[in-house]
């Protein structure tokens, strides 16, 4: 049998040389061979100084909230220049190119958001009009619900940048994936941790996603044996339960638009012999809510828990508050 060096692309920041190396080590821990090369997208050329944000990407394809930070990682798979993608599983779309698949969910971490901040302890300890650092339109409408009082601050870059900036007095506190602090060991400041029915996650927050290309349609027809070998390698990676609850909450957002700039939030998670849905669309002011717990027991396909949640959200609502400029 050929072996192969199973080459991964990874972006540059901080958090994704973390996450890129881990996935590495796992594999070189079941023998095999492993390189990784950076990638900047544009994404992350966009938080650079002076940087004019294109209008579209080179090859003309519009630019997308998502497609920023994956597109050329995702352009050099197809190219063969490297053999996985890992990401962050909430940024990669819920449908994938058809050369692509989905081959790994490893096991999943914390999943919620946290709280950063030095001064106040917790959501309800901040002042009246204290500002928050957070562009994410979910983060800022669950937040709004709980305390409509806030104010917004507009902060990108890394994990490491954002920080700084906070330190350096743009916020009174940050909102941020617990994940992400946890891995790079940023939790010094971390005083409170959402209730996953205070702020719901982002469908897939916490776990990783590892692409491949597609093993039923090799790319190097001369070397048919290349993608099937990684796909193989890649998949003894897989966590079962974070692969179910990821379809599933993955499946909510399908059902309801996709994207990551909607004010939904999708969790799922196992306990007592039982899948646990929780789910939440908020209108971006805040005011109203839409908010499903849903349990199944086990041997409940994901997708049909995802449908079942996603309908349970439109019955109440749902479709009105995240996209109000259809209403009639």
């Amino acid at each position: 049998m050929n072996t192969y060096t199973i080459r991964i692309g990874s972006r540059g920041s901080q958090l994704a040389l973390w996450q890129s190396n881990h996935v590495a080590a796992q594999l070189r821990g079941n023998g095999h061979a492993v390189e990784i090369e950076v990638i900047r997208t544009v994404g992350d050329r966009m938080q650079e100084p002076g940087f004019v944000t294109p209008a579209a990407f080179d090859d003309g394809s519009p630019l997308d909230a998502k497609g920023i930070f994956i597109k050329e990682i995702e352009d050099a798979l197809a190219a063969g220049r490297i053999d996985l993608a890992v990401h962050s599983l909430k940024d990669l779309p819920t449908t994938l190119d058809e050369r692509f698949t989905l081959a790994a969910t490893p096991q999943r971490v914390d999943a919620r958001d946290a709280f950063v901040c030095e001064k106040y302890w917790g959501l309800h300890m901040l002042p009246s009009g204290a500002s928050i650092a957070t562009t994410s339109p979910r983060r800022q409408a669950m937040l709004l619900a709980l305390r409509p009082d806030i104010r917004f601050v507009e902060m990108r870059g890394n994990i490491d940048t954002r920080l700084r900036k906070w330190s350096e007095g743009q916020a009174d506190a940050l909102v941020l994936a617990s994940a992400g602090l946890d891995r790079l060991g940023r939790t010094e400041h971390v005083h409170q941790r959402f209730s996953v029915d205070e702020l719901t996650p982002a469908p897939g927050q916490g776990a990783l996603g590892l692409e491949t290309r597609c093993p039923k349609h090799p790319l190097d027809t001369e070397d048919p044996a290349r993608d099937p070998y990684v796909y193989d390698a890649v998949r003894a990676l897989n966590d079962p339960d974070a692969e179910y609850a990821t379809q599933a909450e993955r499946a909510v957002l399908n059902a309801l638009g996709g994207g990551c700039q909607l004010p939904l939030g999708a969790y799922c998670h196992l306990a007592d012999e039982q899948w646990h849905m929780h789910a939440m669309v908020v209108s971006r002011d805040g005011e109203q809510v839409a908010h499903v717990v849903k349990r199944v027991p086990v041997g409940t396909a994901a997708l049909d828990l995802g449908a079942s949640v996603a309908e349970a959200l439109i019955a109440r609502g749902a479709q009105e508050l995240l996209h109000p400029e259809m209403k009639p």
